[in-house]
């Protein structure tokens, strides 16, 4: 149990200077990533930034992630809930679509005056609050390897088991704390896991 993402911030920090990690630079997905990346980003001493993706519901039920958007159009798709779903071409183009422009609306919002993100060659290290599903992290993830970066590591206080495997498969590795058998929901391992406002997110970059 976590006290909050501040606290299971330190601890990844300690597990990933543990573990030799090294990163050029380390990538949250807010909100909720940001607090937990801010101290990992201190510890290892690089810059921290963002990186954004929305996932795709199925219809009737948006919690349900058949596909995830990142911010330049990379997309992930559950191919075989997709094809479960029995789900039209039209409905995936026009919900995808539809959450590529708040991705992107996201991201030009928290970066503001940055200059643009070149990930070429470089070691990132993409840091978030829980890994469930893992939708919108492998949008992310695949958006980072377009960018040309020449590694990608994961970092998370707590996985579903099933999904810190499936992500382990498409990166360069998954450091986690916690791959508890009774994951149910990331927000259950911590105690205080409040919603983060856009304000006190954004503060997180300066």
């Amino acid at each position: 149990m976590f006290a909050d993402r501040t606290d299971a911030g330190d601890r990844l920090a300690d597990e990933l200077r543990r573990q030799d990690v090294e990163a050029d630079i380390v990538l949250a997905i807010p909100r909720g990533g940001l607090p937990v990346a801010r101290p990992v980003a201190d510890a290892l001493d690089v810059p921290l930034d963002i990186v954004v993706a929305r996932k795709v519901g199925a219809p009737g039920n948006p919690e349900l992630a058949v596909a995830a958007v990142a911010d330049d159009g990379t997309t992930w798709r559950n191919e075989s809930l997709i094809g479960s779903l029995d789900l039209t071409t039209d409905y995936l183009e026009s919900q995808t679509e539809h959450e590529q422009r708040a991705a992107k609306e996201k991201f030009d919002r928290y970066r503001a005056d940055r200059p643009p993100l070149d990930l070429s060659g470089e070691r990132v290290l993409v840091v978030d609050d829980g890994l469930a599903t893992g939708a919108t992290m492998r949008a992310c993830v695949e958006r980072i390897k377009a960018s040309g970066a020449a590694s990608v590591v994961v970092g998370v206080p707590v996985s579903s088991p099933e999904t810190a495997d499936a992500v382990e498969r498409v990166t360069d590795g998954v450091v986690t704390l916690e791959e508890p058998p009774n994951f149910s929901a990331v927000g259950q391992f911590y105690r205080d896991f409040s919603q983060v406002t856009d304000e006190e997110a954004m503060a997180l970059l300066e």
